[in-house]
């Protein structure tokens, strides 16, 4: 069975590769990927670690090319994105039940259609409960920004955002259209309110933070992929 895991940031996949390889390095058109098996209820699984890229191109391309080349059972997008202050603590962890690409602005129609048309509700009914760990089941926001503090009060009325990356409303949208189920789980690695950042300027924060959560989630990984119907 084989199971693909998109890895976007490119400091994410370096650690990835200090955390997993194994194996032999190949290449794709998005960069490196290699292959990690695992033994599930008995069962091997073919695990393929794959650097998708940063921002919404590289994630709907990869996840394209990932489907078309692999066709696995499942794709799994593991990594980080900034929470917003009030809503979310850093370091929780988030189960994506839906993605929308906010950063679409529209003079000549109406825009909330377009915003529409690329939000996504991710299907979950194929996960079995209960979930390895404790995670929140929500809405993950997706532009090719970091959020903008001065956005934050609008983000929050309009679409009662939590938190917001660069890739996952790419990876959902077009899983979705291939019918491939879709596991999406992001940590909060910083917080952003409307005064600013504060990985802002120091990136450090970030660096700091999303090393621990990136050896969470794949330390979690296989009891994740036991969790799915794909594998039971």
């Amino acid at each position: 069975m084989n199971v693909v895991v998109l890895i976007s940031a490119d400091a994410e996949w370096r650690a990835v590769r200090q955390l997993l390889l194994v194996g032999e390095i190949e290449l794709t058109p998005f960069g490196e990927c290699f292959r990690h098996d695992l033994i599930i209820q008995d069962r091997e699984c073919n695990l393929i670690l794959m650097q998708g890229g940063w921002g919404k191109i590289a994630a709907a391309a990869s996840t394209q090319y990932a489907i078309d080349h692999w066709r696995p059972k499942m794709l799994v997008n593991l990594g980080t994105f900034g929470g917003i202050a009030g809503e979310i603590e850093r370091g929780e962890i988030v189960l994506a039940g839906r993605t929308l690409v906010y950063d679409i602005f529209e003079h000549m129609g109406e825009p909330e259609s377009h915003i529409a048309h690329y939000s996504t509700k991710v299907d979950l009914a194929w996960l079995e409960k209960p979930y390895p760990t404790k995670v929140r089941r929500g809405l993950l926001i997706s532009g090719d920004r970091d959020l903008a503090p001065d956005e934050i009060k609008e983000l929050k009325r309009k679409y009662g955002a939590i938190a917001g990356d660069w890739e996952s409303g790419s990876i959902a949208f077009v899983a979705q259209r291939n019918d491939t189920p879709c596991l999406i789980l992001r940590g909060v690695s910083d917080i952003v309110s409307e005064q600013g950042g504060e990985a802002y300027g120091d990136a450090s924060v970030f660096e700091e933070s999303a090393k621990s959560i990136r050896e969470e989630l794949l330390n979690l990984l296989p009891d994740w992929i036991e969790k799915s119907t794909p594998v039971n």
